[in-house]
């Protein structure tokens, strides 16, 4: 069992390699006073954007374990049609996702926020198995504990099939480049 210490900034493979459980052990058993996620709410501008653009870069890592952390361990989300809840579930829909929505790439861009919640709009780029790329538009609603985990996410998104060569999301694997533009530097 992990101590009763604040572990600021889990992560995942020093926890493992000091406790003999698993990931998904951890990560299913954790009270939500053993992980905190800053910045905090109440957010301002700057802290928004900043807790956005840490969202992005975690779900571009792929990492179902690495971005389940973000959220408390009972989250709730609506991602689409599908209802999910707590860690261990949104490891398997994240798990199944990047399954099927292969050399994903994500841009998200802060739209509004209000003390705890934060709002955003995102595009992101994926091909299936059969080499067919699709852009992926959405909209979140995001909020937020005071540990600054997030428990509840609303995503509504729509997926638009497009040729490769209208692509407009380059970069190798992980997050995206600082230098590389946003949404609304792109036209989106």
């Amino acid at each position: 069992m992990v101590g009763d210490e604040t572990l600021i900034d889990l992560d995942v493979e020093f926890v493992r390699a000091g406790t003999g459980y698993s990931e998904k052990e951890i990560l299913m058993t954790l009270p939500d006073t053993s992980v905190q996620r800053p910045p905090f709410p109440p957010f301002t501008r700057e802290t928004a954007a900043q807790k956005v653009r840490m969202a992005e870069d975690g779900w571009n890592s792929r990492s179902p374990e690495k971005v389940a952390l973000s959220y408390s361990v009972d989250s709730w989300w609506r991602n689409r049609s599908e209802f999910i809840e707590g860690r261990p579930a949104i490891i398997e829909f994240l798990t199944r996702k990047w399954e099927k929505e292969l050399d994903y790439r994500l841009i998200k861009e802060l739209w509004a926020f209000d003390q705890n919640r934060i709002a955003v709009r995102f595009a992101y780029e994926w091909r299936d198995g059969s080499g067919k790329w699709y852009r992926s538009y959405g909209n979140e609603n995001w909020e937020f504990g005071e540990d600054g985990l997030m428990h509840h996410r609303h995503a509504s998104i729509n997926d638009v099939r497009i040729e490769e060569s209208n692509r407009k999301f380059h970069w190798p694997h992980g997050p995206r480049p600082a230098d590389h533009p946003g949404l609304s530097d792109l036209g989106l």
